[in-house]
């Protein structure tokens, strides 16, 4: 019958810790396991990322590839599909970059663009950075207006 003054792990599960330091008798004394002098046998040593012991470094070795262009305009992307949702979730007739910060889509200095992916069920005049060819005769032939911000 177990009681829970009875209960113990079971054989084996359990062992005991490696006490260091603690005499030539237990096996583990004198270097306590650190070998023999040296930055590792030291306390307060730490190992450095990414060091590979003096040979090159992988980062050091594979050669740069590509380049980033200083001039590229990042836009955030907003498809037909998402203005469709939020001309009928919000009850609007055009769309704005005001309009877009005022529903936390946008920050102040983001540009938009508008892609042509998904369907728009009625026209909207819509002012963004910048229309994709399809976006902008998908909004015209619905009978909306694509007017993009000068800036």
């Amino acid at each position: 019958m177990s009681v829970l003054s009875n209960l113990k792990p079971a054989k084996g599960s359990v062992k005991n810790a490696k006490r260091k330091a603690r005499g030539p008798g237990s096996g583990r004394g004198g270097t306590s396991t650190r070998g023999h002098k040296g930055a590792q046998s030291r306390s307060g040593y730490s190992r450095k990322r990414n060091h590979e012991g003096g040979q090159t470094p992988i980062q050091r070795r594979l050669p740069k590839r590509g380049f980033k262009n200083i001039n590229r305009i990042d836009y955030v992307a907003l498809n037909l599909g998402d203005i469709q949702h939020l001309v009928e979730k919000h009850d609007l007739s055009s769309i704005s970059f005001e309009t877009l910060r005022e529903l936390g889509m946008v920050k102040r200095t983001d540009k938009v663009k508008v892609l042509g992916n998904g369907q728009l069920a009625k026209g909207v005049q819509i002012t963004a950075h910048a229309f994709s060819e399809s976006a902008k005769k998908a909004i015209e032939e619905q009978g909306g207006t694509a007017t993009i911000i000068e800036k």
